[in-house]
């Protein structure tokens, strides 16, 4: 853990983004259940043998923090947001742009006023969770940006339920916020929130930079998150980690996004996280000459540098990763900065194309070389 953060857990030197390839067993009682053939009591048993044994390995592999390989949903997203109060499940029929795959065509909207849901099932899985997280070790909970209900399509339709745009992101920020603080109230210490929306506006800016009226539209979109976001940390206990993972796309091996941070840097230097992950995986993310502007001097917080890549299973070299972070402390101190994959093994349920053996050399890597540069 970082010297900036000693009153909260987390992030650590070496940490995780949070999801994991689904076991063989996990995915063949799905499959049955599915069929008909287990129930939802047996698949659920089978899911909780599953996550125990994902987190004794977790703690084998030397982590500080563990997560339920978000085993018990099968979006990295939808089912949070579909647990909301006001947000309903519908078909989109048409596939995520991913880059050489299709996706299923699950998608959410509203349907009423959002609001807290002190039933959401996100919470009975973190109960689940800590409970089987052995002393010593922090349990780590992973849920989408609220700026994922508000970007592309999902909350069109948010005049029918609103007179103005700006009550509907506060009601979206206070639901999360109070959802953050039921985690808390539950044990939890450390939270990420996922997000694809900064990915996406870098994507939207770099194309606009010639069309004014569009490029206004998404800088209005930044400004939004920006307040929605911040919204919602306001008032947060003070021994609660908040960090955000900054995701250009995680399905099968491929990606939705490319573009550096520096057509958002502003925005993200605005943000009241304790951290932030960032991708930096390969020349999709850019250069590291904009940390200096998401860092802005806050030494209370720490980059999370995504330098290790969990879309394939070769091994980076170990001496080119700690030179790359070397690099990037010419504009983050060492001291604020820390390593992780660049994102989780499976975002979706059907995971990235590598083998369960490659993912946990992939953090046995992110482990060596965190001890070899801060240790």
């Amino acid at each position: 853990m970082t010297t900036q953060n000693l009153n909260k857990i987390g992030p650590f030197r070496h940490d995780i983004v949070g999801s994991f390839l689904r076991t063989p067993k996990l995915k063949e009682a799905l499959t049955q259940t599915r069929a008909g053939k287990l129930t939802e009591d047996e698949f659920s048993e089978i899911r909780k043998q599953e996550i125990t044994k994902l987190v004794e390995k977790e703690v084998e592999h030397g982590l500080k923090d563990v997560t339920d390989g978000e085993f018990s949903r099968s979006w990295w997203h939808l089912d949070f947001l579909w647990g909301l109060n006001g947000i309903k499940k519908f078909d989109y029929k048409h596939s995520y742009d991913f880059k050489g795959a299709d996706t299923r065509t699950d998608n959410a909207e509203l349907n009423g006023r959002v609001s807290f849901n002190p039933n959401h099932p996100f919470f009975e899985a973190f109960t689940e969770l800590k409970e089987i997280t052995p002393e010593g070790i922090t349990p780590k909970q992973t849920i989408p940006s609220p700026s994922m209900l508000f970007r592309d399509n999902r909350s069109d339709n948010w005049p029918k339920y609103y007179n103005q745009r700006i009550d509907y992101l506060h009601d979206l920020a206070s639901a999360y916020h109070e959802t953050i603080v039921r985690f808390y109230d539950l044990g939890a210490r450390y939270v990420q929130i996922d997000d694809t929306t900064w990915a996406f506006l870098i994507s939207k800016l770099d194309e606009t930079k010639n069309d004014t009226v569009a490029h206004q539209k998404y800088e209005e979109l930044a400004k939004e998150s920006v307040i929605v976001i911040n919204e919602m940390l306001t008032g947060l206990p003070e021994d609660l980690t908040v960090t955000t993972h900054i995701c250009r796309g995680n399905f099968k091996s491929t990606f939705l996004f490319a573009g550096g941070y520096q057509a958002v840097a502003k925005y993200l230097a605005q943000l009241n996280y304790d951290g932030f992950f960032l991708e930096y995986d390969n020349e999709r993310s850019g250069d590291f000459a904009p940390l200096k502007t998401i860092f802005n001097n806050r030494l209370d917080k720490t980059i999370v540098l995504g330098l290790i890549t969990s879309k394939d299973g070769k091994l980076e070299d170990e001496a080119e990763i700690a030179t790359r972070i070397k690099e990037a402390s010419k504009y983050v101190p060492l001291e604020n900065l820390a390593l992780s994959t660049q994102c989780g093994f499976a975002s979706t349920e059907e995971g990235n194309a590598l083998t369960q053996e490659q993912q946990w050399a992939k953090i046995e890597l992110v482990k060596r070389i965190a001890e070899s540069v801060w240790e």
